[in-house]
């Protein structure tokens, strides 16, 4: 017999009589970093003031019951995250011997790609090589193109191609790739 833990939950938090109650789901993403949580501590802040948890009130979690503040971080975290890849449009994978660059639509994703069979000096991680080839295309180079639809959630799915070493991009690289190799 197969149990799953539950997709949500709420947590109640119990702090100088005050009852904080999250609504709760497993974290989409990851947990920021020390880093990031100090570039994000104005937002974070505004964060615990909208939940009801003053600066008092955070400080004894953070003592007094670790794995809710760990509960907290995790949901600001997720709602960062959340944020940031709503916004992504553009996506870049660059490899030594291929491009892949990613167009991210709201219902599916694009993407357009240059591989090479050469076993010569072929360096797309170069960007002076990159321009090069779209200056002067060769049949050394394949260009594809493809299109799917999202298989899990869309901001899921970026994020998960973050991790595989995808990189947000400004999508000059897609256009410039199209713009070179008209279909």
């Amino acid at each position: 017999m197969h149990i799953s833990a539950p997709k949500y939950f709420f947590i109640s938090i119990n702090l100088y009589s005050k009852v904080f109650l999250f609504f709760y789901s497993m974290p989409k993403y990851r947990l920021l970093s020390i880093e990031e949580l100090q570039e994000l501590e104005k937002e974070f802040v505004n964060y615990l003031i909208l939940n009801g948890i003053a600066a008092e009130d955070w400080d004894k979690l953070k003592v007094e019951d670790i794995d809710a503040a760990d509960k907290i971080l995790e949901l600001f975290s997720d709602v960062v995250f959340e944020k940031i890849f709503r916004k992504v449009e553009f996506l870049d994978y660059i490899s030594p011997k291929e491009i892949r660059t990613f167009q991210c639509l709201n219902e599916k994703i694009v993407l357009v790609g240059i591989k090479t069979s050469s076993e010569g000096s072929v360096d797309f991680t170069d960007p002076n090589y990159i321009q090069k080839v779209l200056a002067n295309p060769s049949e050394n180079f394949k260009i594809y193109s493809t299109e799917k639809k999202y298989n899990k959630v869309r901001e899921q799915e970026l994020f998960e191609m973050t991790k595989m070493g995808c990189v947000i991009s400004d999508g000059r690289l897609f256009k410039a790739i199209c713009m070179a190799f008209p279909k």
